[in-house]
C-alpha cells in the first residue's frame, strides 16, 4: 500500500522528467551544437576494390594495379595532392608526431579536387624497371612506369636477410592546400605498400 509520503515522491519524479522532456527542445537551441571531428583519410585497396589481393612479389617490367582511396570529411570542399615516394626499409617515414613528410623525393604526384564527405578512388597501375645482381646482393631499380607515365630511379635496393627478398616500400603522403600559404602542406596522413622485387627480365 502506498504512504501518502510515497506519492509526493512519484509525482515530484513525474514532473522532473516532464519538465526535462519539455525543456529538451529549447536547450538544444540553447546550448552550442558539438564541433564535428574533421579529419581526411587515404587507403589503398587490392585490383578489385578490396582490402586484399595485393601485389607483393614483382617482376620486372610486369604492370600491376592497386586502387588508392581518398577521403574528404573536413566539413568543406578540400584540394588534395598525394606524393609517391619509393623507398627501402632504412629510410625515413614520415614524422607524424612533427608532423613532417617523409625527406625522400617524390617520384609522382597525383591531385583531386573533393567535396565535403566525397570519396575518390583511383587505380594506380605501376611496373617497375629493375635489375638483380648476379651474386644476388642486390637490386638496382632502374624506373618505375604509373599511369603510363616513366620516372627515373637509379636506387640500389640491399638484400634484406632477415626477410629473405629486395622490398621497397611504396609510400603514398597526403597533402592538402593551405589557403594561408598558398600552396600544399602535408595532411599527416600516409599508407604504403611493401613490394619484393624477384624477377629480373
Amino acid at each position: 500500500m502506498l504512504l501518502p509520503r510515497n506519492y509526493k515522491v512519484i509525482f515530484f519524479a513525474v514532473s522532473l522528467i516532464g519538465s526535462l522532456a519539455l525543456a529538451f527542445p529549447a536547450l538544444s537551441l540553447i546550448l552550442p551544437e558539438r564541433a564535428k571531428e574533421r579529419f581526411s583519410e587515404i587507403y589503398i585497396l587490392g585490383p578489385n576494390r578490396m582490402a586484399e589481393e595485393y601485389p607483393f612479389n614483382i617482376k620486372s617490367n610486369e604492370t600491376y594495379t592497386i586502387i588508392l582511396g581518398i577521403g574528404n570529411h573536413m566539413d568543406s570542399s578540400a584540394y588534395y595532392a598525394v606524393y609517391v615516394k619509393i623507398r627501402n626499409s632504412s629510410e625515413g617515414l614520415p614524422a607524424v608526431s612533427k608532423n613532417e613528410p617523409s625527406p625522400l623525393p617524390a617520384v609522382y604526384e597525383y591531385r583531386t579536387f573533393i567535396v565535403n564527405e566525397g570519396v575518390v578512388e583511383k587505380p594506380i597501375n605501376f611496373s617497375f624497371n629493375f635489375q638483380l645482381s648476379s651474386e644476388g646482393k642486390y637490386c638496382i631499380l632502374k624506373s618505375l612506369t604509373i599511369n603510363g607515365v616513366v620516372f627515373n630511379l637509379n636506387k640500389t635496393i640491399q638484400w634484406d636477410p632477415e626477410r629473405k627478398g629486395f622490398l621497397i616500400n611504396m609510400l603514398f603522403e597526403l597533402w592538402i592546400y593551405n589557403l594561408k600559404i598558398g600552396d600544399f602542406s602535408f595532411h599527416n596522413r600516409f599508407v604504403g605498400i611493401w613490394l619484393n622485387m624477384t624477377v629480373s627480365m
